[in-house]
């Protein structure tokens, strides 16, 4: 031991000169991408809005869903199993492709009935524009990449903004003019309609064709953020209902095209290279004294007992357990992930994602209805977004459950 210990000396104190000769290098690469997710902090993430919403709207009530709209708002309407009433203004910015015709219709039913629907971004499915007799056109700058967006409204002539970076604009080349109202418009070389408000029902729809707009990077470039409130002053002074379906679900399932910010902040310290050495350097120490330390002493030899069959026992200490504390949460948790096990490996499917699709693909493969299997796929994607479960959630449950294998 007393010849290692200068060894050790040594490349220790070569370590520690290694790190403090590192000098920290801004090396940061700016994201671009059009994440439009409420948690990036990235140029086009939606961060800075989503923090600002409850300045906008005081005193109402902010929810971020999770879930598609034809889920969410099925399950808080009347006679069904949310915890409220959706009412209010439902708002989508970017990536709005998801929408499947399930989901529009749910919308268009939600504005139908005296809500708002808010939409910003390039395009719309087909379903929503041939139903609202849209067309959408494209016009590229030719000169620049500066766009200008103004109100229609003279009383909002202040809060009118340009925004760069921007290769061309998206515009609306065919609406009714009789019943749908222009709020804004955008202009390059000539001036075209970009904001509209659609009267549906009692409710209306605003659609808009520019969410860069609301990203952090124009929200926090000069005076931009004053188009954001004017466009958001159209809105009514109720609930909002903030769409994260798309990013939830992409980093959910680990090939998310958005920016999700780190659970953990071990990857912000191993980037600051006296940080990262410092920890290689523990990591090093731990690693010689196990060595050493392992040579030193005589291993443990452990007497192993025959193994006695308390499966019995080991169910009845179980159930007890979860009687006396009433742990309805975890008998979900586990009856939900036994549930998807078994329709793994009976159908050969995948359980990551539970939308519209795989209602479909789960009807036609295990032969049953699937107005029951949407039944019961809604309920559990419901059930996942609560964090208090009663007695009744769990009998509701297990009845869909061994429903679905008796038929």
């Amino acid at each position: 031991m007393k010849k290692i210990a200068p060894i050790l000396i040594i490349i220790i104190a070569i370590i520690i000169a290694i790190a403090f000769s590192l000098k920290p290098r801004n090396n940061t690469v700016v994201d671009w991408e059009e994440t439009f997710d409420e948690r990036s902090t990235k140029p086009y993430g939606l961060s800075v809005l989503y923090k600002e919403l409850p300045k906008l709207f005081k005193d109402k009530r902010i929810r971020t869903v999770y879930h598609t709209p034809s889920s969410y708002l099925f399950a808080n309407s009347e006679d069904n199993y949310g915890d409220h009433i959706a009412k209010g203004s439902y708002i989508i910015i970017g990536n709005s492709d998801y929408l499947y015709d399930t989901s529009i219709n749910q919308l268009l039913s939600f504005a139908e009935n005296g809500n708002a629907l808010f939409i910003s971004d390039y395009g719309y499915l087909q379903t929503l524009t041939d139903t609202l007799g849209l067309d959408i056109d494209y016009k590229a700058n030719k000169m620049d990449s500066i766009s200008t967006y103004s109100f229609k409204d003279r009383a909002l002539e202040s809060k009118n903004t340009i925004i760069d970076k921007n290769e061309g604009d998206y515009y609306f080349a065919r609406f009714d003019s009789t019943t749908i109202n222009i709020l804004g418009y955008t202009k390059s070389h000539e001036k075209r309609a970009n904001f509209i408000d659609i009267p549906y029902g009692e409710g209306h729809i605003f659609l808009h064709l520019e969410p860069k707009a609301f990203t952090n990077y124009n929200i926090l470039k000069d005076e931009r953020y004053k188009y954001v409130e004017g466009v958001l002053s159209y809105l009514p002074d109720d609930n909002i209902y903030f769409d994260s379906y798309t990013k939830f679900s992409t980093s959910y399932n680990s090939y998310n095209n958005g920016d999700v910010e780190e659970d953990s902040n071990l990857g912000w310290f191993l980037e600051q290279p006296a940080f990262r050495w410092a920890w290689y350097l523990a990591l090093l120490l731990l690693l010689i004294f196990i060595i050493f330390n392992a040579k030193r002493r005589q291993r443990i030899i452990r007497i192993i007992k025959p193994l006695q069959n308390t499966t019995v026992a080991f169910v009845k200490t179980i159930s007890n357990l979860y009687f006396e504390t009433q742990d309805h949460k975890n008998l979900i948790d586990k009856k939900i992930t036994y549930f998807l096990a078994k329709i793994r490996t009976d159908y050969n499917m995948e359980t990551a994602v539970l939308d519209e699709d795989f209602i479909t693909r789960l009807a036609s493969k295990a032969g049953k209805k699937e107005d029951d299997i949407k039944t019961t796929i809604e309920y559990i994607n419901w059930l996942r977004s609560k964090n208090v479960f009663y007695e009744d959630n769990l009998i509701t449950l297990n009845k869909y459950i061994e429903a679905f294998y008796s038929k």
